[in-house]
């Protein structure tokens, strides 16, 4: 199912490194404007992977703000966030 955005997701490289680190409990992070995404995100990673996903609810002010994971860090395998604005390289 494709997710119609006009953001790319780069969900084929999410779900690559997800295969690739043998996830089973995936972390999603993302801004405000782009939770009501979330679900839809979830289901495309969930129906191509063997992992399960967490839908990070807290606020995201960037790809520094990263969530304090401590009660849940021992079962979180990967921690993937994403933002409304590309990165510059």
């Amino acid at each position: 199912m494709a997710i119609e955005s006009d953001y790319d997701f780069e969900l084929g490289r999410v779900i690559k490194t997800i295969k690739q680190k043998k996830a089973r409990l995936v972390c999603i992070q993302l801004p405000e404007g782009l939770k009501p995404l979330a679900t839809k995100i979830v289901d495309e990673i969930e129906s191509k992977t063997k992992a399960k996903c967490l839908i990070w609810l807290g606020t995201c002010y960037g790809a520094c703000d990263v969530p304090n994971l401590d009660h849940i860090k021992p079962k979180i395998d990967l921690l993937v966030q994403w933002g409304h604005s590309p990165w510059k390289k």
